[in-house]
């Protein structure tokens, strides 16, 4: 079984984004990111409505971070501190050296190849840092544009589930991708 531990907490760097931990400073742009219909059209969560939903979302990261369930970075291009994205580690699977990676940015950096850069840092920390052996991505099928850098960093479509997953009334279809470590070109 793995031993997980986020501390000190490192920041990842690609060559145009710094990927930082996420603090009570970046309210604003956590609740653009969670707040906006459009960027969580294919996130079956609730939206973050209020600066304290925001701020809520912000210490459940810490909070994962700190215990070593989870871990989050946001995405920043560097030289600004500003938040365009997160993406990090979700449902760490300790026993099976599995983890899920999660990311989602604002929609005027997508189509930049931003998170197509983020995805590689992240998948690195978690094969070279984390001794993970598979990363996981679980998607909704019509999220084509996620399927595309999903494909791009190298993961592999594993299954198609149809209406697995019961949201506000509608159920929803998941694709899940996945990446071994020994199919991971840095």
């Amino acid at each position: 079984m793995l031993e997980i531990n986020f501390h000190p907490f490192q920041n990842l760097e690609t060559k145009r984004l710094l990927l930082r931990r996420i603090d009570e400073n970046d309210i604003a742009e956590v609740l653009a990111l969670r707040g906006n219909p459009e960027t969580m059209k294919y996130i079956p969560r609730p939206l973050a409505k209020t600066e304290e939903d925001a701020l809520a979302h912000i210490n459940m990261i810490n909070e994962k971070i700190d215990t070593n369930i989870g871990i989050n970075w946001g995405i920043t291009i560097k030289r600004n501190s500003k938040i365009i994205g997160i993406i990090g580690h979700y449902r760490i699977q300790p026993e099976n050296h599995r983890a899920e990676i999660g990311y989602m940015s604002l929609p005027e950096y997508h189509g930049k190849g931003y998170i197509t850069e983020a995805i590689k840092a992240v998948v690195e920390y978690g094969f070279e840092q984390m001794n993970l052996h598979s990363v996981e991505a679980i998607i909704d099928p019509e999220n084509i544009a996620s399927e595309r850098v999903l494909q791009k960093n190298g993961f592999i479509k594993e299954a198609h589930i149809l209406e697995n997953e019961l949201w506000e009334g509608k159920f929803w279809d998941t694709v899940i991708y996945s990446l071994l470590k020994r199919n991971f070109k840095k």
